[in-house]
């Protein structure tokens, strides 16, 4: 059974991360990042095969070109430690045919993030070393029926036991912030996680394939299995020969999409 990779990072101003950048270096297209006035473009990356946007049904249709979308979903963040968009990279299981790769990632991007008022940047890598990969960038904010960004969170008055305002001492009425949307919740990571379990047996299935996915921890699996960070021992002492194996690549490509986003 599959254990294969499922990563979610968020790109954030904070880290001198760029989501322009991080659309940039998935594509291998030429943007231009109005934020810090540069341009963007990873010569050295190879193997792309299939680059896609996917708009919910109120999102603008400029922002089906990426240099647009990237460019609007960050001037919108004013704050110096904004979150720009998030990034998952997902392994896709070599059993299933090449031919079906976009439609597999886009079945999982509609079903888990599009549906939900997200958009969805992805784009399949694939070098024929038998490392089939993508990798999704998902908006960060909700919008609105005319395709306006919406507030990340909503200033809400406190009520006290007769559903009045509570003020405080200084004058001003006791309130907090409430996020407008949940997509930043915990739970959605292993729902997500499972949705692509999920979505992977499908498409084996479909395929005749006997193989079967497990996002699992080998511990929850009920394995004696002591866990690595997705390389096992002979794949390490491989890795340490000089030997690159399958699970070493994706390492390095999910690092050097890291360094890249900057």
């Amino acid at each position: 059974m599959l254990c294969p990779h499922h990563d979610i990072k968020i790109v954030q101003r904070s880290n001198r991360q760029s989501a322009v950048a991080a659309a940039a270096y998935q594509s291998g297209e030429r943007l231009f990042s109005e934020y810090d006035q540069k341009q963007k473009y990873y010569a050295e990356k190879r193997g792309i095969v299939h680059t896609e946007i996917m708009l919910p049904p109120h999102a603008p249709p400029e922002y089906a070109d990426r240099n647009t979308l990237w460019n609007a979903a960050e001037a919108v963040e004013k704050q110096w430690n904004s979150q720009l968009a998030r990034r998952i990279v997902l392994a896709i299981p070599r059993e299933i045919p090449r031919s079906q790769h976009a439609g597999l990632i886009r079945d999982y991007c509609r079903e888990f993030f599009v549906s939900k008022g997200m958009i969805a940047d992805f784009a399949i890598h694939d070098k024929g070393d038998g490392n089939p990969h993508a990798h999704i960038l998902l908006t960060m904010r909700a919008m609105d029926e005319t395709g306006k960004w919406l507030p990340k969170s909503r200033k809400v008055y406190d009520l006290d036991e007769n559903g009045e305002r509570i003020r405080l001492p200084s004058g001003n009425w006791k309130s907090h912030k409430e996020d407008t949307v949940d997509w930043n919740e915990q739970y959605h990571g292993q729902e997500w996680r499972t949705g692509w379990e999920t979505v992977q047996n499908r498409y084996l299935e479909m395929v005749n394939s006997p193989v079967r996915v497990d996002l699992r921890s080998y511990e929850k699996q009920g394995l004696d299995i002591i866990p690595t960070v997705h390389m096992g021992a002979a794949v390490t002492q491989m890795e340490r020969r000089g030997i690159q194996t399958n699970i070493g690549n994706l390492n390095r490509d999910i690092k050097a999409a890291n360094r890249m986003m900057s």
